[in-house]
């Protein structure tokens, strides 16, 4: 048997601490399966919601899989102005990647709005000059407005803007194309898709 000694302060006479043995409890399950844990909802009330995300919105917080939470983000024609540039940013960085990838990115734009480094919204982020390829001269291509990808674009941005879902760079400021290796001295969070991420 081992024994451990402890002494507190400075006069304190030596105790023995016999080690117990511990027992597995016996309500300990093993599951060989992924277990989904609904996130929390922060919005009590459709009124809480506002007219830019119904109810639905709130309860789409329990879905299994990124693309369940995609699948049921609401339809809607009007964004506001803030939302397109995050959804458009979203749609010309990395359209027709996995929706992982399109998180990612749009996890980026938010993290920046947030950290006192960037500007504070998401057009301020995105027009920011020599940071996205795809801006030229202050604007951003037109959109497919009908098109899949922009349905898509356009629910992962309300799920980044959210934060209902977990990204695995969910603290990234930085990213750039997997082709290219511009040497950086970050920390190197993940690549996802055609994306290498940092903090």
């Amino acid at each position: 048997m081992t024994a451990l000694f402890s002494a507190q302060g400075a006069d304190a006479a030596a105790e023995v601490m016999v080690p117990r043995l511990a027992l597995p409890d016996a309500s300990t399950s093993f599951i060989s399966q992924p277990v989904v844990q609904a996130l929390p909802s922060t919005i009590e009330s459709e009124s809480q919601v506002g007219d830019q995300y119904p109810a639905q919105f709130a309860e789409s917080r329990q879905a299994p899989t990124l693309g369940a939470l995609v699948a049921a983000q609401p339809d809607e024609s009007e964004l506001t102005p803030e939302m397109q540039c995050l959804a458009g940013a979203i749609y010309f960085e990395a359209r027709g990647e996995t929706l992982e990838g399109q998180l990612a990115v749009g996890q980026v734009i938010v993290n920046r709005t947030a950290s006192g480094r960037f500007p504070e919204s998401y057009c301020g982020v995105v027009y920011q000059p020599s940071q996205f390829s795809f801006v030229r001269g202050k604007s951003m291509p037109r959109v497919r407005a009908g098109s899949r990808a922009w349905r898509e674009a356009v629910a992962v941005a309300r799920i980044a803007h959210e934060g209902s879902w977990d990204s695995e760079v969910s603290d990234a400021l930085y990213f750039h194309a997997a082709r290219v290796s511009p040497r950086w001295r970050l920390t190197r969070l993940a690549r996802v898709d055609n994306h290498v991420f940092y903090r």
